[in-house]
């Protein structure tokens, strides 16, 4: 039975004000393991939780993939991985010791015998190492294997707990590609495993400022007050990246930007600065509330895609002053290619508190600068007692930092020193790296140490991916199959993308902050 000092799965809690639960010992098991997001992301990951002494001693981590290769020669490209991505420079002791819990098993993702021979493995593993039968299945692998992988774990019951343990499977995002491959997905993972073992990968809200908009909006009374359309003019998210394809045309050709960013990474930021406070911390008291968000966006009919969303796919032109070719010209794209690069969005949140309150998002590649953010611009102040100042008075503007430069700035009006009566907007910035005297972990380490928790709540519940999903669908549909499809915009790499998207602010008065 769960003590009070419990969570609800009876996993102990951290003392103080900490809520978050403590990892448990298990097996980490990643399909795909030769694969690019093992060396670049999960590893490094697993190694600075290590370094930051968050890492139960008896994790062991089993890497699957269809190469032929020895413990040792797998744990060799890990290290060299690691020491290039590492977040924390590698201490060869620590690297040592960590290593040592590393281990690969070589098997094709659709060969059953794989799997029986993987079960053995783990219960090896379980009585040398005491992970006590707890399993974290991470897929890693192209999403096409996903169905293979998840019908073989669980001929071989490797989806059970074994010894009184848990078993769980990480599932990597796309979460399909609309609606109808989404259900299909869904339905796979859920034969295999049910929805409170399932954790659906969304990095971005692993970012610690991401975390942080619940705090900031629930723990500070001076804004949340001001959180709603008395308030609020217009919200604004911005997913800006400097980068073309960069060798991901295979991928990007069939999803484009607004699946492959907006479907899932900006509704998710959506979500969490919509959202109502939940009545708990717990995974599906924050869920809950963020699918209430999805459910009240104004569905868009053909009509209002093409008034209110603009795409565009970017054109030779030039990043830093270095020439960058256009999208058509890169490997792997089609010549005459429709895909979109570029996507900008005018929404709007059908409730009480966002009526009314116009939600801008734009997202794109070849643009001057790379960083996301959130900026909440309120309205302005009355303009009676600074009648001659009040046609240059600036918005107050909260900006909510993602990435790079994680933290929030607030913009204010005030006096400029001196005997004139002038007024000028000021910054109130905070930084994490320079607050809290270290840099933020990696999004992937606070998500995997969650699943190793049991803590769903920064995970995509199902609801929430099909309801995204059915309304990302209707642009889709406006766009490829409506009679009069909108057209696609070029713009120039390094450019902050077409003319349409500043003209979708403009006829309402506004214009894009830019970062």
């Amino acid at each position: 039975m769960a003590k009070d000092s419990d969570d609800p799965q009876g996993n102990p809690l951290r003392e103080g004000i900490a809520t978050r639960s403590v990892p448990q010992a298990c097996t980490v098991v990643i399909f795909g393991a030769t694969g690019d997001l093992t060396h670049r992301k999960l590893i490094p990951a697993l190694y600075n939780i290590a370094a930051d002494g968050e890492l139960p001693p008896q994790l062991a981590v089993v890497g699957f993939a269809r190469r032929a290769k020895s413990d040792e020669e797998f744990r060799g490209e890990l290290e060299e991985a690691a020491r290039k991505h590492s977040r924390q420079t590698l201490r060869d002791d620590l690297w040592k010791g960590f290593a040592g819990s590393v281990f690969y098993h070589q098997s094709e993702f659709a060969d059953a015998e794989g799997y029986t021979r993987l079960a053995q493995r783990l219960e090896q593993i379980d009585a040398e190492r005491g992970t006590g039968g707890n399993r974290l299945f991470y897929l890693a692998a192209a999403p096409d294997q996903f169905e293979p992988i998840l019908q073989h774990l669980a001929a071989a019951g490797l989806n059970k707990s074994a010894q009184g343990g848990w078993a769980r499977v990480i599932v990597e995002k796309p979460f399909g590609t609309d609606l109808a491959s989404a259900r299909k997905l869904n339905s796979i993972v859920g034969t295999a495993f049910p929805e409170h073992d399932t954790y659906r990968i969304d990095h971005f809200l692993g970012k610690e400022t991401a975390q942080n908009i619940l705090v900031l909006r629930f723990a500070n009374a001076i804004f949340e007050p001001l959180w709603d359309n008395r308030y609020v003019d217009h919200v604004q998210i911005t997913a800006a990246e400097t980068l073309g394809v960069e060798g991901r045309a295979g991928y990007y050709e069939g999803a484009g930007a607004l699946r492959d960013m907006v479907q899932n990474h900006l509704l998710q930021l959506l979500c969490l600065v919509g959202m109502e406070a939940p009545t708990d911390l717990g995974a599906d008291s924050v869920r809950d509330e963020k699918v209430k968000v999805v459910r009240s966006l104004r569905r868009l009919s053909a009509k209002d895609v093409a008034v209110n969303v603009v795409r565009g796919q970017y054109a030779e032109g030039a990043i830093s002053g270095k020439p960058a070719p256009g999208y058509r010209s890169e490997k792997n794209v089609n010549p005459s290619s429709q895909t979109e690069t570029y996507v900008a969005l005018r929404l709007q949140i059908d409730n009480w508190r966002w009526a009314d309150v116009p939600i801008y998002m734009r997202v794109g590649k070849r643009l001057p600068k790379s960083g996301t953010e959130i900026s909440v611009h309120f309205k302005k102040a009355p303009p009676v007692l600074f009648n001659k100042e009040s046609q240059g008075l600036d918005q107050n503007v909260l900006v909510i930092r993602i990435q790079p430069d994680e933290g929030i700035s607030l913009r204010m009006q005030a006096k400029m020193p001196g005997t004139s009566f002038r007024i000028e907007p000021v910054k109130m910035d905070f930084h994490y790296g320079t607050s809290f005297g270290k840099a933020s972990p990696e999004a992937y380490e606070r998500l995997l140490l969650d699943a190793m928790a049991g803590d769903a709540t920064l995970f995509a519940r199902r609801d929430e991916v099909e309801q995204a999903w059915a309304f990302i669908d209707a642009i889709e549909e406006a766009w490829h199959v409506a009679e009069r499809a909108p057209k696609l915009f070029e713009y120039p790499a390094g450019s902050w993308g077409p003319d349409e998207a500043d003209d979708l602010l403009a006829r309402d008065g506004r214009t894009w902050r830019r970062l």
